[in-house]
């Protein structure tokens, strides 16, 4: 408990105490005027005590809160505390700068209410460290700590220097149309278009015109010459996401094109040059439909000139945190919430999920979540109700930084196949390390 006599101005035992540490403090009176400015406060806002005590403190602070969720008011209505939660502040150069407050209720030595406390704890260095940390692991939008992953981000730009045909295998939602892009992007063709269209949307008849255009009189509504895809993508590449959902008479028109770089838009007499370059998607093993009779063989060998595999969520679960403040920043800046993180609780649900629909499935998460958090921190009832645990299935209690540990270590030695030594490599740490934490952690090997 704070009291007043101990916050005045003139107490210079106090003022030692509250200059010498690191957090920002300053309390304010039933007016929400500013009765006390510390060092600290002076230093990560650049407002010097003399300007700020006396001014309201929204007039101080500029922050992310003060006029719709104000700590100070929340803690003063309900006498709870407020306990590290992020915002930003408008510093005195105009700044903003990323802040964890706490506030608390002051009372004076009769335990009577005379305003409030808040302390604020300057988040610039780990919002650096976050955004390197992203830095390091991002590839042209694509984000990922996942060793297979960083395999292909390091492949990639000899990829995209080649003009070859590329494939791109992977569940719905493992992001190929971004590996696509990045391949474009990086690659001479870039200053041309890259056009995407998904072979399985579309009934045969729709896709072929769709892909090669056609000719004014080639049918009944055909009143002008329509362009087509490969058209449009001139000196650039297309992107066939879903190939496999091609039929049998559609791939032999597509196997011309790859192979003769020529194609004939529908009632065309002459066939028509293509300087297109070619990366089609699958979300099925073409090699498998192939042995099956339902992919061409020869189609097949065409598209596989290069190969670019991308596991699944559930085998790179590292990944989760990374994605889920990658889109905790999108969407807070989108939906305009002060949404900045995500309580552990959540996060240990998260990574428990398998997620069929991979990182889209995640995208919608988080953006469900950020619409529904009425906080800073996303919380498990902010989450899907399909994600929340019921009466009988209560969050564990072990949703800790342990346990989040355990998710961590326990992937990685299923992904390796439980050999210590490679776990060890790709977690950065020395076998006897990973040992240790293991039996620490009590993570046992199957049998």
């Amino acid at each position: 408990m704070l009291y007043l006599k101990a916050m005045t101005k003139g107490h210079n035992a106090t003022d030692i105490i509250l200059n010498s540490i690191a957090d920002g403090v300053f309390t304010v009176d039933p007016d929400w005027k500013i009765t006390s400015f510390n060092r600290a406060a002076e230093e990560i806002t650049g407002i010097p005590a003399e300007e700020a005590i006396g001014q309201r403190c929204c007039d101080v602070f500029h922050a992310s809160i003060c006029e719709t969720s104000c700590a100070l008011r929340e803690t003063l209505q309900s006498g709870q505390p407020v306990v590290n939660r992020a915002i930003y502040i408008v510093d005195a150069d105009g700044d903003r700068v990323p802040v964890s407050i706490s506030s608390a209720v002051l009372k004076d030595k009769d335990g009577q209410v005379i305003g409030g406390v808040e302390t604020f704890r300057d988040l610039s260095a780990i919002e650096e460290l976050r955004r390197e940390l992203q830095q390091k692991y991002s590839f042209h939008d694509i984000i990922s700590k996942n060793s297979e992953m960083l395999k292909a981000f390091g492949i990639l730009p000899a990829i995209a220097e080649s003009d070859s045909t590329v494939l791109i295998e992977g569940e719905s939602g493992t992001g190929k149309e971004l590996v696509a892009r990045a391949i474009h992007s990086l690659s001479s063709r870039k200053e041309q278009p890259m056009i995407a269209v998904n072979c399985g949307a579309l009934p045969d008849n729709l896709l072929e015109s769709e892909l090669f255009g056609y000719k004014a009189g080639a049918f009944t509504d055909a009143r002008k010459d329509k362009p087509g895809r490969f058209a449009r993508a001139e000196g650039g590449t297309i992107f066939l996401d879903e190939i496999a959902d091609v039929s049998p008479a559609l791939q032999a028109r597509l196997l011309r094109v790859i192979q003769e770089r020529t194609y004939e838009p529908l009632g065309a007499n002459d066939p028509v040059k293509a300087n297109v370059r070619v990366i089609a998607a699958s979300n099925r093993n073409l090699e498998k439909l192939v042995k099956a009779g339902k992919f061409r063989e020869d189609l097949y060998y065409r598209v596989n000139v290069i190969r670019v595999k991308l596991p699944p969520l559930r085998d790179r679960k590292e990944d989760i945190p990374l994605l889920i403040n990658h889109f905790i920043r999108r969407f807070s800046k989108l939906k305009k919430k002060l949404v900045s993180d995500i309580s552990p609780d959540a996060l240990a649900i998260l990574m428990g999920h398998d997620f069929p629909g991979n990182i889209r499935e995640l995208e919608n998460v988080i953006e469900h979540a950020t619409v529904l958090c009425r906080d800073t921190v996303i919380n498990v009832n902010d989450l899907p109700e399909n994600l929340r645990p019921d009466e009988r299935h209560e969050v564990p209690h072990s949703a800790s930084l342990e346990d989040l540990e355990v998710v961590y270590i326990t992937e990685a030695l299923r992904r390796n196949n439980w050999n210590r030594m490679k776990t060890a490599a790709e977690l950065g740490m020395h076998k006897t390390t990973l040992w240790r934490k293991m039996n620490k952690l009590g993570i046992t090997p199957p049998e």
